[in-house]
């Protein structure tokens, strides 16, 4: 049970009583009330698992990647303006009050019964008014534009967040198969540091039995030494990779982070559709530019109808209490009211508003221009996205059938090696082949994967919404 709820029950069911304890029940209520308002703000969900697919990370970084997270802040900062904004249109309404005492009377000049001007002391010492006015705007061009800009602005800020979340998803997925490609090419050094250790101990056993020389173990233990090295670097790698993708998703650094993907679908997501062109309208910057004229054309119809009045009603309700007796002041009122409409015609500005007019009008058709310059950026995007992707999609599909045909001559030279009729160098050679082939391959993969990132990216197709 709540601590002030207990303190009322307890009381004494005394009226009198009870109202003078409701003000200490009030205040335990606030104390308790103040340290909860501090907690309000939820802490980041952390996920209970950390293997991550493409899909699971890029919902991760859209609901906690600090630059979306701003967006979205800035979001309900504009809502709260266009809100300020409004406001003008409701009535606003104010109550004053106040008391004063007269020392001395204030002098007010009669003419008496024979025309002279004689001064006399009137009213009471003691004076207090309270005063109740309204006023409602019928039509003011301030408040007018305020209207006509809510719209446009919400759909502006609107687009700044996808900008924000498009970037994060192109940013994020692109980092995602830059740690993937760091993991599979340590995954071919592994295989291959364990084909070289095979190797150099058959060479040796070979060396020790006096078949062949100690050449090939020293090859071979050549070899092995620069795979070991290579491993080491991609290995080093991963670890900043990793804290760098950590760092778009807005995942916390001591967060463990486990990739997870499945390599048949990365080859099926490689292949996009190079027959498709481009519209501009898709873009989100195009489509920041159109709403940016829309909140110029509210500018400029603000500037346009400036010379009309503004127009508004209002009303007032005084009253006044009066006496000479302090005690007594509020034994009796006076009340007053009224009510009008009142008109503000803006005569002269010095040509101000003309000026204001003209300049948005220039700002206007600067728009007009960027628009023109923003299509034939995304047209030169476009192209250039296009042709990266078909020059990766070409290396891979020829590291593909590279990588097939590698492995077939390193099992038939390993084959023939151990069969006495093949030298061990060409099985250092092929084998340096195959580990090349297969580099190649999953460079060339995730080089597609990340320029149909930005193909996707060029058309305006990039999805955000995971």
């Amino acid at each position: 049970m709540h601590p002030a709820l207990f303190l009322l029950l307890l009381c004494p069911a005394t009226p009198h009583r009870r109202r003078a304890l409701l003000p200490v029940a009030l205040l335990v209520w606030l104390l308790r009330a103040v340290p909860a308002l501090g907690q309000q703000a939820p802490a980041r969900p952390v996920p209970p698992s950390p293997d991550f697919s493409l899909e699971q990370c890029l919902q991760y970084a859209l609901s906690n990647q600090p630059l979306i997270r701003q967006a979205r802040l800035d979001e309900q900062t504009n809502e709260a303006d266009i809100r300020i904004g409004l406001a003008g249109w409701l009535p606003q309404v104010n109550l004053t009050g106040n008391a004063q005492h007269y020392f001395q009377l204030p002098f007010t000049v009669f003419p008496n019964e024979q025309g002279q001007q004689v001064p006399r002391q009137i009213g009471l010492r003691n004076t207090s008014t309270f005063s109740l006015a309204g006023t409602q705007a019928l039509y003011n061009n301030e408040v007018w534009l305020a209207l006509r800009s809510a719209r446009p602005s919400r759909v502006l800020y609107r687009q700044i967040t996808q900008t924000a979340q498009t970037n994060v998803v192109a940013d994020v997925s692109k980092a995602f198969f830059d740690v993937l490609l760091s993991q599979r090419q340590l995954g071919v050094y592994q295989a291959d540091i364990t084909r070289l250790q095979r190797a150099l101990k058959d060479a040796r056993a070979r060396y020790d039995a006096g078949v062949s020389d100690k050449i090939d173990f020293k090859q071979a233990e050549i070899s092995l030494n620069t795979s070991l090295a290579a491993r080491k670097q991609v290995a080093e790698s991963i670890k900043a990779k990793t804290a760098f993708l950590k760092q778009l998703m807005g995942l916390p650094n001591e967060q463990a982070l486990q990739l997870r993907y499945d390599t048949l679908r990365l080859e099926q997501d490689a292949l996009a559709d190079t027959t498709l062109g481009v519209n501009p309208t898709n873009r989100l910057e195009y489509q920041q530019l159109q709403t940016e004229k829309a909140l110029q054309a509210a500018q400029i119809g603000y500037y346009r109808w400036a010379f009309l009045p503004a127009l508004s009603a209002y009303g007032n309700y005084n009253t006044v209490f009066q006496n000479n007796e302090f005690s007594r002041l509020y034994s009796r009122r006076f009340p007053s009211s009224f009510a009008g409409v009142q008109l503000a015609l803006p005569v002269f500005t010095g040509t101000r508003r003309l000026q204001n007019l003209r300049r948005a009008r220039l700002l206007d058709e600067r728009l007009d221009e960027d628009l023109v310059a923003t299509r034939n950026l995304i047209t030169t995007e476009y192209e250039q996205a296009l042709a990266t992707y078909k020059g990766y999609f070409a290396d891979y599909q020829l590291g593909k059938r590279n990588l097939a045909l590698s492995q077939e001559v390193y099992d038939v030279v390993n084959l023939q090696y151990r069969e006495g009729i093949k030298p061990y160098l060409d099985v250092l050679v092929a084998q340096t082949t195959l580990r090349t082939a297969q580099l190649n391959y999953y460079v060339a993969l995730f080089q597609v994967l990340s320029s149909k990132v930005d193909l996707q990216r060029a058309r305006g197709e990039l999805p955000i919404n995971y």
